[in-house]
């Protein structure tokens, strides 16, 4: 049984590679390690003795035999995942809350074996200090927070969101790289800002850990979506600082290079916030993704 498990896992794996496009979002839907997915298809295409997908700049281009594969299999291996899953029954809603980014890309993936299990889910978007006030008050059962919540609620560390500074080559080409080297803020400066608010609060962060100052430089856009900070960032509009998770599409197409080369990148806490004693249903969301390997993101 252990080798049929084994065999289920990489055709599992197989298929997110060939629905979503790409190891890095397989990686996300299997919550592994990209390296670990990368592995899993070495390990299938050595068996089958045949390659299932052609790399390429923006993802993977399945092979006929993966499109054959794929239409042969992906049915009964979603039924015995569905099949296979020891977990109980649950039922009742779970009200969750969490940044837009982080839900749309990472979070609601997590919870959706929990829809098959019978939780049925309530998601509000927002700020993290909103969402901890609306937990505090009983409006919501567990946050999803990028803030450590205060007294009165649990605070669980999930993971550490890793923060990149990038930009579109065009912008890439006008850093000076010597003085980059010593003087990386001044060497920077000119560049134009794209930022999640006029706080500027993810890249006042990086600047103060990376360069113990405030940046000087001119703001071009606010928009309070973090990818609709990356799709400017693409089209040349401005820099920014961003989660790895968000920006890592990006950087492997081409359409980003990294500005700046930290020896140790900027890192902040994912917490999993709670309130009081957890229901069931509530308390099964939690250990499911405190269980969950979220890598760094």
């Amino acid at each position: 049984m252990a080798e049929k498990l084994t065999d289920l896992d990489l055709l599992a794996t197989f298929l997110e590679i060939y629905r979503g496009g790409s190891l890095t979002a397989a990686a996300t839907r299997r919550g592994l390690t990209q390296p670990a997915v990368s592995g899993q298809l070495a390990k299938l295409e050595k068996e089958l003795a045949e390659p299932l997908f052609i790399r390429g700049a923006r993802g993977v281009t399945p092979t006929p035999r993966a499109d054959e594969l794929a239409r042969r299999v992906g049915p009964h291996v979603d039924q015995l995942r569905i099949a296979l899953d020891p977990a109980p029954a649950l039922e009742g809603t779970v009200r969750i809350g969490g940044a837009a980014e982080f839900m749309a890309v990472r979070g609601l993936t997590a919870l959706t074996p929990l829809i098959r299990r019978g939780i049925r889910f309530e998601i509000r978007l927002g700020l993290a200090n909103d969402l901890l006030t609306a937990l505090k008050s009983g409006r919501l059962d567990l946050v999803l927070s990028s803030v450590r919540p205060g007294a009165g609620l649990t605070a669980t560390p999930l993971t550490d969101e890793e923060f990149l500074l990038v930009g579109a080559p065009i912008l890439a080409r006008t850093v000076d790289q010597e003085l980059l080297g010593h003087d990386p803020a001044r060497a920077l400066e000119h560049l134009p800002l794209v930022a999640y608010s006029d706080e500027l609060p993810i890249i006042r962060r990086y600047w103060r850990s990376e360069f113990a100052k405030r940046p000087k430089n001119p703001t071009a856009v606010v928009v309070p979506d973090l990818r609709a900070v990356l799709a400017a960032v693409i089209a040349g509009a401005g820099v920014s600082a961003l989660p790895r998770y968000l920006a890592e599409p990006a950087l492997t197409a081409g359409s980003v290079e990294l500005l700046h080369h930290p020896e140790i990148p900027p890192l902040n806490t994912l917490y999993l916030a709670t309130r009081g004693t957890p229901a069931p249903g509530v308390q099964a969301v939690a250990e499911q993704l405190k269980e969950r390997d979220w890598g760094v993101l």
